[in-house]
């Protein structure tokens, strides 16, 4: 949900709300009741919170990133061999 910022046209009170996009603007000042504008921001951008946000996060916990004979690059027919002992 986004933050948006109005200007009271009357008393020059300046305040944010957090409103949802579907929501209809505020039409009144907090401080006076009069008539309020509200203004046009620059925006932020996301924020990213929490886990889920990189490829690590969805990996099997058994992942090391080496192949079935321990090498960092990947086997051509895993397993190797049935002792896990590479091949090549």
């Amino acid at each position: 949900m986004p933050t948006y910022e109005y200007l009271c046209e009357n008393c020059g009170h300046r305040f944010e709300k957090f409103q949802k996009m579907t929501d209809n603007p505020l039409k009144e000042c907090p401080e006076c009741g009069k008539k309020v504008k509200r203004l046009i921001g620059t925006g932020m951008g996301f924020i990213f919170k929490g886990t889920g946000f990189y490829a690590t996060d969805y990996r099997n916990s058994g992942f090391s990133g080496k192949t079935c004979c321990g090498r960092n690059e990947r086997c051509e027919k895993p397993p190797c061999s049935d002792d896990g002992t590479c091949k090549r």
